[in-house]
């Protein structure tokens, strides 16, 4: 906090107010260097990141002391609008804006050293502009500026003629997936600019522009073009090419008039072909569907003699998940519980793992999630770390399904999006080991919500998350069914 300099009266001498004078910039100084205990500095260019990839924002204090016992603070315009918070040496996550959740790890390898930074994951053209980084020690505070630039190289462009227009042929190149807002033209043989006919350029509902640009090429101008996309951030761009014959253009003679009634046939044949070729995808599609409808079923039956009763395992339980004194259900607290950080332990993700281990086999149990508005369920290596966050894929040895942001989703890499007709408020686990497969099944309407196909070694263990508590709109617990009495029963009453 820095203190604000007191006005003075023109109307006082000099002689009588240089006493009381020195003596204020005296206590002023002296504040000065009471307060002002430290710096904070960023890096003194903008950091660029690809889209999809992840980005690092560092700062450090000046002079060099520890930052362990301080509140770290990443946010974006607003105080309140937290990145990460790091307080009495622990990541808060309470505050945090939801589009930031399970996308940030603060790196703390040379906090003692004043140097932290923060990691965010899945860059997304949302985390483009300024944030700041604040450090404070009791009363006393510095913050910095920095400044992300998020980058996204879109796909090659796709050029296609669509018909005649003002004597020549319309010729159009689309590309999409840029970030920020490309730069788009035409150019000839010799690399000079050509007019374009039309241009749109618009942003898509994930922040990524697409661009269709159009131009006219006449039998007299230019018949070899190239369409050119830069994204002028990164200084990089895609280019395609097209050349039109000259028998394509438009001419008054019989020799057109005979090709234009050869192309007009051509084109009612190549109607006639894609009408034949979609009925016949159309019935292969069906007949796909009930196929696969099929199996579903018999893999649910095939699944029911190998229930087994699932437990939760307190030692593996973050602190801030809240376990029933039977080991069958768990929910998200408010606070973060005192428990002893061991080997087992998740500490940053709220996560738990089943008691049973299964080297082999075959085993299901099913898990109620109700209407709850995020989870995450599945299997895991036992080998899995404990420490820091998780990232849910099967490279890191999870497989796992779960409800995330209103959607259903398979935590591959990327993320795989599930289409749900019905809503399932219980989940079914299908293990088979030596098959190298983990499905879901909806209890509900018995239907297969995604199957994992991989090659299993060590031992695995059920996997839960009931998410965050997001201020109290996701209390309510996982529970664990209980084994049916007999093979085929449903698991929950």
């Amino acid at each position: 906090m820095r203190g604000k300099v007191p006005s003075f009266s023109p109307g006082c001498t000099v002689s009588s107010a240089l006493p009381g004078y020195l003596a204020l910039c005296l206590a002023l100084q002296a504040h000065r260097l009471a307060s002002a205990q430290f710096t904070v500095t960023g890096p003194d260019r903008p950091i660029t990141a690809s889209v999809g990839g992840e980005a690092v924002l560092p700062c450090h204090l000046s002079p060099r002391m520890s930052a362990e016992s301080m509140e770290l603070r990443w946010f974006r315009s607003q105080f309140s609008a937290v990145v990460h918070l790091y307080r009495d040496g622990q990541d808060q996550y309470g505050e945090q804006m939801p589009e930031y959740q399970r996308r940030t790890e603060l790196l703390k390898d040379n906090i003692a050293d004043g140097r932290v930074s923060l990691r965010i994951y899945d860059i997304r053209p949302s985390d483009d502009g300024q944030y700041k980084c604040l450090f404070q020690s009791g009363v006393s505070y510095e913050e910095a500026l920095l400044e992300l630039q998020v980058a996204g190289l879109g796909s090659a462009p796709a050029i296609s003629v669509e018909g005649h227009q003002d004597g020549g042929i319309r010729v159009v190149c689309r590309s999409s997936g840029w970030f920020p807002e490309p730069e788009v033209l035409w150019r000839d043989l010799q690399g000079q600019l050509l007019p374009s006919a039309s241009e749109n350029i618009s942003q898509e509902a994930n922040g990524l522009f697409q661009t269709e640009i159009a131009i006219v090429l006449t039998e007299e101008s230019n018949r070899k073009v190239s369409c050119c996309v830069r994204n002028p951030r990164l200084n990089q761009e895609r280019q395609s090419e097209i050349s039109i014959a000259e028998l394509f253009f438009p001419r008054v003679s019989p020799g057109m008039v005979a090709l234009g009634v050869i192309l007009a046939l051509l084109a009612v044949l190549s109607a006639l072909a894609s009408y034949c070729f979609w009925r016949e995808h159309r019935a292969k599609a069906a007949g796909q569907k009930e196929h696969e409808k099929l199996q579903a079923e018999l893999r649910w039956r095939m699944s029911l003699p190998y229930a087994v009763d699932v437990t939760l395992d307190p030692d593996t339980a973050n602190p801030e998940l809240i376990l029933s004194e039977d080991w069958k259900r768990v929910r998200c607290g408010d606070t973060r519980q005192d428990l002893p950080d061991n080997p087992e332990r998740f500490d940053t993700s709220p996560c738990v793992l089943g008691t049973e281990g299964f080297p082999g086999g075959r085993r299901y149990w099913e898990v109620e999630v109700g209407d709850k508005p995020e989870w995450d369920v599945g299997v895991c290596r036992e080998s899995v770390s404990r420490k820091g966050l998780v990232t849910l894929s099967p490279e890191d040895g999870y497989w796992a399904m779960g409800l995330l942001d209103g959607e259903y989703e398979a935590c591959t890499s990327p993320s795989t999006l599930l289409s749900v007709s019905v809503r399932p408020s219980r989940v079914r686990i299908f293990l088979d080991y030596e098959a190298g497969e983990v499905s879901f099944y909806n209890v509900t309407d018995r239907s297969q919500l995604f199957t994992f196909t991989d090659t299993f070694s060590g031992t695995l263990r059920p996997y839960f998350c009931p998410g965050y508590s997001n201020g109290g709109k996701n209390v309510a617990p996982l529970i664990i069914c209980p084994v049916p009495a007999q093979a085929g029963g449903n698991l929950c009453p």
